[in-house]
């Protein structure tokens, strides 16, 4: 029998004796066996014990409203709420048998606190679905156990946070307290608490069944006429083009039959970047191993919470009386070569990698040093660079949505999630901010630089941006932000469009610029933006198009400069308006000139008056910076357009309040 303690001394051994045959490991192979039942922490599968079927579980319907693709946590959620908010002529696809792919082997933890209010709501949606509202609508029980969840903090910072979902909690009604070491040690006596600054103990917190779960959705689904078919692979999805062009769903492909749908769901999991592939779609996700291992039986360790050490990075699940013992690693190991192949199936343990958990654990439960090792766990899981779920309608075609990339969180975020892509699929956008999840938001380079400035204290670099804003309160400083959008708006319903897409009425006359909203069905607001109507004619300066009709220039924030494009472009297309959408994002930088002492500087570079008489507010207009033709404008997001030998340069200057302390309308900042 392998032990955790003597795993541990064996990976830092320097002459590392021969494994036992249950840790002997090969990094990147795979048995595609179905996997005996001691490997995953549950009392059932659903895999066949019999060998797979021939041919799929019942006959393909002709046609569809939608059609999910993927029998795991995801696709069975996301059929069991479209039949629950009354589309019923739905069919799930499952390749070989549900959960067959990742659901089946997941640890299956729900923690209901996340430094988020809309994942809270997510979250709490699963756990009502999963203990309450299956069980009353079926009669039967989903697996569900409350066992309590424990957050530990091993420093300050830590601690801190965790008051703060504490105090999130109290919002929704969810039960949590922070515990002192001592507290902690009275609640899991088997736990390590000298390290501890303390921890967040959440009642009811708990542990979902996989088998359980899906079994449970999917029945409740077909109660309600959807139709859920097993051992049916899909091998194709048939794109047509409308008479405007755009890409839309057809159909579904499959080796026994065709169904046709305006609608496919892609709840594939690691296998989504594959079938994604089959619309011309992109899934940005990628396949990783993931692993847990189930130890033996534990004296002390039965009705414990389980635990997340969240800087250690390890996850202790209570199951009966043993535990599971998991963590994500930071140097994972990628599934390149993603097989069709793969149904119930592990990968072998690489100690190396996994290695690192185990000494967390061990810290924090000692008595898993002596504790022996019944079996390991490491299946596929996707994730994407964000750490967020991929949600929403693809910007390439239209009726190809996506429920995948849930980061190991598929089975706590499920239900929630599902709920939201029904709402999405039938009403044509989701019910809850998604905007994170949101596929048309994809922007790594942004989030990631957003991502470095995050944290609960000051940054190390506070006293930078205090001078920086000094400076451009009492002077003047420059801001790259080139990162904004900037796209145009033409052709012979470029007005109609107008009209429709922004609250306030651009249609000024041409040299006008608007600072405007984009509202959505439900009247909330999509984003802001400033509008400038051109002059029509001939283009004053390269990038811009030439136009006859009403033409406009569209300068949006650039972190949600891609959720804008398609959003706009999805109401031309629903509304069927003949223009066109032109992204100049990449082709034009942008500068941002701000402080009482700006018009100074723009005096020097500009060949124009800029008073008030001369350049009024909300205004824009041709002129010429430094012997080159430029784009002025002069409202609260007032813009500079600097081009030369095709490469634009946008200098942009914000206005203060006209309301300020010496009664001046505008105090010096020009654009």
């Amino acid at each position: 029998m392998a032990f955790l303690g003597s795993a541990v001394r064996r990976v830092v051994s320097v002459v590392r004796p021969p494994l036992s045959p249950l840790c002997r490991t090969t990094a990147r192979s795979y048995s595609s066996e179905p996997t005996s039942e001691k490997s995953v922490p549950y009392e059932k599968t659903l895999k066949q014990q019999d060998g797979a079927s021939s041919g799929p579980t019942k006959p393909l319907p002709r046609s569809a409203d939608a059609v999910v693709i993927g029998g795991g946590s995801l696709g069975c959620q996301t059929i069991y709420h479209l039949a629950k908010m009354g589309m019923t002529n739905v069919v799930l696809l499952e390749r070989d048998r549900l959960t067959a792919g990742t659901t089946w082997h997941t640890a299956g933890l729900l923690w209901q606190l996340r430094p988020s209010d809309v994942e809270v709501e997510l979250l709490a949606h699963t756990r009502n679905v999963i203990s309450k509202d299956l069980e009353e609508e079926t009669g039967l029980h989903t697996g569900w156990i409350q066992n309590g969840g424990l957050f530990i903090a091993s420093n300050k910072q830590r601690l801190d946070e965790y008051k703060r979902l504490m105090s999130l909690g109290k919002v929704y009604g969810i039960e949590s307290h922070v515990l002192s070491p001592a507290e902690t040690k009275d609640l899991y006596p088997l736990m390590n608490v000298d390290d501890l600054y303390g921890t967040l103990y959440v009642p009811k917190d708990g542990t979902m069944d996989p088998a359980g779960t899906c079994t449970t959705l999917t029945r409740a689904a077909s109660a309600r006429g959807a139709t859920v078919i097993e051992n049916c692979p899909v091998t194709g999805i048939q794109v047509r083009t409308d008479d405007f062009g755009i890409k839309r769903v057809k159909a579904v492909e499959t080796s026994h039959g065709t169904i046709e749908t305006p609608c496919v769901v892609n709840c594939a999991g690691v296998w989504a970047t594959k079938l994604g592939e089959m619309a011309g779609v992109k899934v940005p996700l990628i396949a990783m191993h993931h692993a847990y291992v189930v130890t033996e039986r534990i004296e002390g360790i039965q009705n414990m919470p389980n635990v997340r050490d969240h800087d250690a990075s390890v996850y202790l699940r209570l199951q009966g009386d043993a535990l599971s013992v998991g963590g994500y690693e930071h140097n994972p190991i990628f599934w390149d070569d993603v097989s069709d192949k793969f149904a119930f199936s592990l990968f072998d343990l690489d100690w190396d990698v996994f290695m690192q958990h185990i000494e967390g654990a061990i810290n924090r439960v000692p008595d898993l040093e002596k504790t022996g090792i019944k079996s390991t766990v490491c299946g596929p899981e996707s994730f994407t660079a964000d750490h967020k779920p991929l949600m929403g309608e693809a910007p390439e075609v239209r009726g190809f949505f996506l429920g995948c990339g849930f980061n190991s969180a598929g089975m706590m975020l499920g239900g929630g999630c599902g709920r939201e892509l029904a709402h999405w699929i039938i009403h044509g956008r989701p019910e809850k901010d998604m905007y994170g999840y949101d596929i048309r938001n994809v922007n790594y380079k942004y989030n990631e630089l957003l991502g470095r400035e995050y944290t609960f204290d000051f940054p190390p670099h506070h006293e930078v941006i205090k001078s920086e804003c000094l400076s451009c309160r009492h002077g003047v400083a420059v801001f790259d932000m080139s990162y904004f959008g900037k796209f145009y708006l033409t052709g012979p319903d470029a007005k109609k469009a107008a009209d429709w897409l922004f609250t306030a009425d651009v249609n000024k006359k041409p040299g006008s610029t608007v600072y405007t909203c984009m509202l959505n069905k439900r009247g909330g607001a999509e984003a802001d933006l400033t509008v400038s109507r051109l002059e029509p004619g001939t283009a004053n300066l390269p990038l811009a198009p030439q136009s006859n009709g009403d033409a406009y220039y569209l300068a949006i924030g650039g972190g949600v400069a891609e959720h804008n494009w398609n959003h706009i472009r999805t109401v031309l297309q629903d509304q069927g308006f003949n223009c066109q959408l032109t992204d100049h994002s990449e082709d034009m930088g942008m500068i941002s000139i701000q402080g009482p002492k700006s018009r100074e500087v723009l005096q020097e570079v500009l060949d124009t008056d800029l008073s008030n008489e001369a350049f009024p507010f909300s205004s824009h207009k041709v002129v010429n910076a430094a012997g080159h033709q430029v784009s002025a404008n002069f409202i609260k997001t007032g813009e500079f357009t600097l081009e030369r030998m095709g490469v634009t340069y946008k200098a942009k200057a914000h206005l203060k309040s006209p309301f300020d302390p010496e009664n001046k309308r505008v105090k010096g900042i020009y654009a």
